[in-house]
């Protein structure tokens, strides 16, 4: 699995919807790292403007559909359908165990055989806020294993060329500062989750 991030509109389309809304004119220029994080501390709306596309390629597909789960995430998914595309490497490993009478069946089709994960290219268009709410659920410790990992790589791949951004995408009990899981793993008793929430609190200065 590989994952690229490509940021699609800038911040200063985020600061000046802020100008506007308290009757400021517009500016030519990004906003600085401290008004980025107020505002996404804040969670004001106008973080929404700013999109990124998520691009992965070979993604476990039942991975995927844990993403796609999530609201204003917008999937563009490479189609299974047998009259888009040639399944055959897709389900080699199946079909030798499918007996021919089944294959001879007129409502035989391969997609019905493929496994649920099978590597595809997925890619998701997001936005700031978007990174915040996936990041509080498929951080968090009690997601599949397999999704961490996925979200873990948006994560660094953001940190790339938005650090503040990849700074705020923390798990759930970063986020509220302990953890609301009937089932917790426990991280949020751990002197590291102290630690990662002081750090999270203090991106704006209410840390200890």
């Amino acid at each position: 699995m590989k994952v690229t991030v490509t940021q699609d509109t800038t911040w200063n389309r985020a600061l000046n919807a802020a100008r506007k809304t308290v009757g400021l004119k517009p500016l030519k220029k990004e906003p600085s790292d401290e008004w980025k994080k107020m505002a996404l501390m804040a969670e004001h709306s106008p973080i929404k403007l700013v999109e990124y596309t998520i691009s992965f390629t070979d993604l476990k597909q039942w991975v995927g559909v844990h993403l796609l789960r999530h609201q204003y995430v917008l999937p563009f998914i490479h189609s299974q359908r047998v009259d888009r595309r040639n399944l055959d490497d897709c389900v080699e490993k199946v079909m030798s165990i499918i007996s021919d009478d089944v294959k001879n069946d007129p409502s035989f089709n391969k997609r019905d055989y493929l496994f649920q994960g099978e590597p595809n290219d997925q890619d998701f268009v997001v936005n700031a806020q978007t990174l915040i709410n996936v990041s509080r659920k498929r951080l968090c410790k009690t997601a599949s294993k397999e999704t961490q990992e996925a979200w873990k790589a948006v994560q660094g791949a953001i940190r790339e060329f938005d650090p503040v951004m990849a700074s705020f995408m923390v798990a759930n009990c970063v986020y509220r500062g302990f953890c609301p899981e009937r089932e917790s793993c426990g991280f949020w008793k751990s002197n590291t989750f102290n630690q990662q929430l002081n750090e999270y609190r203090n991106l704006i200065g209410r840390g200890e």
